[in-house]
């Protein structure tokens, strides 16, 4: 994967229309679990846009937007979906902690592991 494709991608996840009906962000609206395969594809992209971007000045607009969505938006829908009885899988509130800390390691330059 390049930084193109992974960047993309990572957008992609957090649109919310019926024309993007897999998107990680729309599946947790619905109160569904992720696409198998889906968060490790996250992960994967979010690893590429960090060798991209690890001496960056700047982030683009789009994507900065879409790696707050994936860090903070999906923490509180995990919350609010658990508050209105979603069964979410066993590992996924791990996952989404990884996704959190992959979004971090971007922002400073410096990757972190939990």
């Amino acid at each position: 994967m390049n930084y193109q494709t992974a960047r993309k991608f990572l957008i992609a996840q957090t649109i919310t229309t019926e024309e993007n009906p897999d998107s990680l962000l729309m599946h947790m609206h619905q109160g569904k679990p992720p696409v198998p395969g889906q968060i490790t594809s996250i992960l994967l992209a979010l690893k590429v846009v960090f060798a991209e971007l690890q001496n960056a000045i700047a982030i683009d607009k789009e994507l900065a937007c879409a790696l707050y969505m994936l860090s903070v938006k999906t923490q509180q829908l995990f919350v609010a979906g658990r508050k209105a009885g979603v069964n979410w899988p066993p590992i996924f509130k791990e996952d989404l902690l990884r996704i959190a800390i992959a979004v971090e390691s971007i922002f400073s330059g410096d990757w972190k592991t939990l």
